[in-house]
């Protein structure tokens, strides 16, 4: 197997343009052989893992070939592993899943049960994130060359974590990685170069480190050549933040002294490094920031910066017209495909639209399979998945080279942290090839219906949820007879909007305080990931339902119908995005009504008991 882009601790083994030809060739490499790099690494996997209750169980211990193992290994959902997750998770050390001791728990913004789940991994995990990571600005750097003369700008955060019963850490993959040596302790790189210290993204206060990332951001203006965050609605987030806190900031760097609200020790110590007194940049950023409009404000006051690099794909593309207007039309860059399972893939074409794009899959980053999906015609738009696989299903498999042009797959992965034959839930298309390693545009989660922001809720999440919520309407005699749902991010921070339609038999009128008890009895069923960006991480507004008037969801079926979709069939999508159809539903609305608080949310992990 082709060796990774190596660099030693001081950081001088040899210069940016050799190392930038090492991981292009390192990806030449793996893509030209990538059923050899696949097949090379199933066999690394069963064979170091061998002895693990696991393979055992399914009868696989001793074979490494891939044929037995498609054979006998059967494909999973993240259920039928979680009493082996308990185990590990109350503190049973021994070779359950994996031949290495797991190191930790990331806890993935998928749900299970209502609650994160819990991805293992183990210490050399963060190697193969780090090669990730170390391709990306080696491929930026062939559209738009000299990003290592100047910084980055990127708002990133770490987030709450917890100890399992048996001691192990579980925390998000991001907060694993920036808490980790290779993240912390990394060589000077020109291209690795923040505008914040690692102070202010370490900082676990989410204020104080907005606060200071801005300010350290503003303070390096000039250097600043490109401009980010992981997703998209955390970079509109930091805009917004600006356009709230500017006065205070502007102060600072007018006085070269770091607010007191900022109590943080190690991250004033950091600040103060660079934060000094500008009395002219601190008026400019004023009379920027005082403007009427904001159209532009990232080329106004970071006027060097040559794209936005933030995550625009699936439920992250109704924030494009945000970014577009906010940084007058740079380049929107989607770099890399990850999960908490494993990083998967690079965008090899960083400068495409975000329409168009698609991730290369690396083939030495884990096992992967591909099962293919249907979508249904009709206003839903559904995807048709398999909830079980039987022996026919499984042989529809295939393998990383044998995807078809055009074709939809969800993504399945076996990994050296002890997944095997694992569903991710990521539906893909492929898109291209690099070589004979696939590309894909990355389509949705699999029944998912609305996401802000690391949010994921499904339909019959949101329709227990609703179900709960109705129960304050049965004093009035009221019946809701129809409802939809749709993500509004036209608010920062997004939120998510209900339409409920209800059929009123009672004579006493239905007071507001009732509906926001039931905007608040929603939120309280949504699931942890959800709770935690309404309270926390302040990524999520407060919910809203709005009362349509009677007939309206019979409008919405005609007009389905008018576009082709089937009368028998037809039934009421329970999320809308096409915009007709939002503006024929907001065109009927008779009240309004937000939830009146923030819904309960503690920190950490709850359940670890089967």
């Amino acid at each position: 197997m082709p060796e990774a882009p190596k660099q030693s601790p001081s950081g001088t083994d040899y210069t940016p343009s050799e190392k930038n030809k090492k991981a292009l060739q390192f990806i030449e490499d793996v893509t030209s052989n990538a059923d050899e790099v696949q097949k090379r690494l199933l066999a690394d996997i069963l064979s170091r893992n061998a002895g693990v209750e696991y393979l055992q169980r399914h009868g696989l211990a001793g074979y490494t070939d891939r044929e037995t193992f498609k054979k006998l290994m059967p494909v999973i959902k993240y259920e039928d592993i979680q009493a082996d997750i308990t185990r590990i998770a109350n503190g049973d050390m021994s070779p359950i899943l994996c031949s290495q001791p797991i190191s930790e728990f990331l806890t993935s913004s998928g749900t299970s049960g209502g609650e994160r789940k819990l991805m293992p991994t183990i210490e050399e995990e963060l190697g193969r994130r780090s090669l990730m990571y170390g391709l990306l600005m080696p491929v930026m750097n062939q559209f738009v060359p000299g990003l290592d003369k100047g910084k980055g700008m990127y708002f990133l955060f770490i987030k709450s974590e917890a100890k399992t019963p048996g001691g192990l850490v579980a925390r998000p993959v991001l907060t694993s990685y920036y808490k980790s040596a290779h993240f912390k302790d990394r060589p000077y790189d020109p291209y690795t170069n923040y505008t914040s210290p690692n102070e202010t993204i370490l900082c676990p206060d989410s204020y104080q480190s907005m606060y200071s990332q801005m300010l350290c951001g503003l303070c390096q203006h000039k250097e600043v050549l490109r401009v980010g965050a992981v997703f998209a609605s955390g970079f509109i987030r930091a805009i917004r933040f600006l356009e709230k806190h500017w006065p205070l900031l502007c102060a600072d760097i007018r006085t070269g002294t770091l607010n007191p609200q900022i109590t943080d020790p190690t991250v004033r110590e950091a600040v103060m490094k660079i934060l000094e007194p500008n009395t002219k940049f601190a008026d400019f950023v004023e009379a920027e920031c005082g403007r009427e409009s904001w159209q532009g404000i990232i080329t106004r006051l970071w006027p060097n910066t040559k794209y936005v690099d933030v995550i625009v794909t699936g439920t992250m593309s109704q924030y494009i017209p945000t970014l577009d207007y906010y940084s007058n039309g740079l380049p929107l860059v989607c770099t890399m495909y990850g999960s908490s399972e494993c990083y998967f893939g690079v965008n090899l074409n960083p400068l495409c639209k975000p329409s168009e794009v698609s991730y290369t899959l690396i083939p030495n980053m884990a096992y992967f399979e591909f099962l293919p999906v249907h979508r249904n015609n009709g206003v839903t738009n559904s995807i048709t998945m398999p909830k079980s696989l039987n022996e026919r299903e499984q042989q529809e498999l295939v393998d990383l080279v044998d995807v078809k042009l055009g074709q939809e797959y969800e993504l399945v992965v076996t990994t050296y942290a002890g997944l095997y034959r694992y569903r991710v839930g990521d539906v893909l298309r492929v898109a291209g090839f690099k070589n004979k390693a696939p590309q894909f545009n990355f389509i949705c989660r699999k029944n998912v219906v609305l996401s802000i922001d690391s949010d994921k809720t499904d339909e019959v999440e949101l329709q227990n949820a609703v179900k709960n919520a109705v129960n304050h309407l049965m004093p009035f005699d009221a019946i809701l007879t129809e409802y939809t749902s749709y993500a509004d991010t036209s608010t920062i921070p997004g939120h998510y909007v209900l339409f409920w339609e209800l059929n009123v038999n009672g004579s006493t009128p239905i007071p507001p305080s009732v509906f926001e008890d039931c905007c608040l009895a929603i939120e309280e069923s949504l699931n942890s990931v959800y709770r935690q960006g309404r309270v926390s991480d302040k990524s999520i507004g407060p919910l809203e339902i709005k009362i349509v008037e009677t007939g309206t969801f019979d409008r919405l079926m005609d007009y389905a119908i008018s576009l082709g979709a089937s009368i028998n069939q037809y039934k009421t999508p329970r999320c809308v995005k096409f915009a007709p159809i939002v503006e024929l539903l907001s065109s009927r609305i008779v009240s309004s009504y937000l939830s009146p608080k923030c819904p309960k949310w503690v920190p950490g992990v709850k359940q670890w008991s089967n």
